[in-house]
């Protein structure tokens, strides 16, 4: 067993080493940390944008570099730009960078930036992995994220940190779950809720410790049902049909047809329908909590 465990680890690590944006990151002359697990998502998420003409914003610098590693990964026609809240981070502007000083949490510094830069296409997040940072961040930036550009949150793991406010429903990954539901809400009767992102991102990927929101205004619109015109053979639908609430259905159809001798009848006949209803809500109702008991053993 034991053995087994080492040659997977093995495996993991050629994995990552492998990769191009890991040779870019060793190649850097500058300090820089990452996570291992990192340079695979970077390879998954960002591959595409290799050697085109974007504006990519990294937050959070240090000592450059991550910079220097999104230069080389790029290549020459990407435009790099960096963002710290410490003043030293001025001193790579001498190798070529843009470098802009200011508080990610400070919505004031966000319309200063975006005058000076305009819209860009990558954000990176590796500021201070605060909830209010992060989420300040996302709220300030999507609008300006191109069609077809990426907001990428880096140490979303700080969200179950106990130092960073941890239990709490406001931390940046319950945040993000919001999001799915604002997404979600795009289905004509699905209004669960009204947050503004549900009109530019349109999807989100999760990732150990990344989040990567995908800015596609275009595709951001309400589905409707449509058909190809097919040949039909008389299926019918059976999602119901080895549950309660499907016999329960059929039995109610039943009853209806049955009861269709009472056109004449139309008060009793509406009461009878009234009360049909009312006991499959019952039924409908108490089908739930069992099934909501029977699916507790997966969450």
């Amino acid at each position: 067993m034991k053995k087994t465990i080492k040659n997977s680890a093995a495996m993991v690590d050629a994995n990552y080493k492998d990769l191009d944006i890991y040779k870019c990151f060793l190649k850097s002359g500058y300090w820089s940390i990452k996570l291992t697990s990192y340079f695979r998502v970077y390879t998954e998420l960002l591959d595409q944008y290799r050697g085109t003409p974007i504006t990519f914003v990294e937050i959070g610098v240090l000592n450059g570099g991550s910079l220097f590693m999104w230069r080389e990964y790029f290549g020459e026609n990407a435009r790099i730009i960096g963002i710290d809240f410490n003043p030293l981070a001025k001193q790579l502007e001498h190798d070529g960078f843009e470098i802009h000083i200011g508080s990610q949490s400070d919505p004031l510094f966000w319309a200063e930036f975006f005058r000076k830069v305009g819209d860009v296409d990558i954000i990176l997040d590796d500021g201070g992995h605060k909830f209010d940072q992060q989420i300040i961040t996302a709220y300030e930036c999507i609008p300006h994220i191109r069609d077809g550009g990426l907001l990428i949150i880096e140490d979303t793991h700080t969200s179950y940190f106990k130092g960073f406010g941890y239990p709490t429903k406001y931390s940046f990954i319950e945040w993000t779950k919001k999001l799915i539901d604002n997404i979600n809400s795009r289905y004509p009767i699905v209004r669960v809720s009204d947050l503004p992102y549900k009109d530019s991102v349109f999807s989100i990927n999760f990732f150990e410790s990344i989040v990567s929101f995908k800015i596609q205004r275009n595709w951001c619109f309400e589905s409707e049902a449509t058909t190809n015109s097919g040949k039909e053979i008389g299926a019918e639908d059976f999602r119901q049909k080895d549950s309660v609430v499907g016999r329960t259905q059929e039995i109610s159809n039943y009853f209806a047809r049955q009861l269709s001798f009472l056109k004449k009848f139309k008060p009793v006949k509406a009461g009878l329908y009234s009360f049909s209803a009312f006991i499959m809500r019952q039924i409908v109702r108490a089908h739930s909590k069992v099934t909501a008991r029977r699916m507790k053993r997966f969450f």
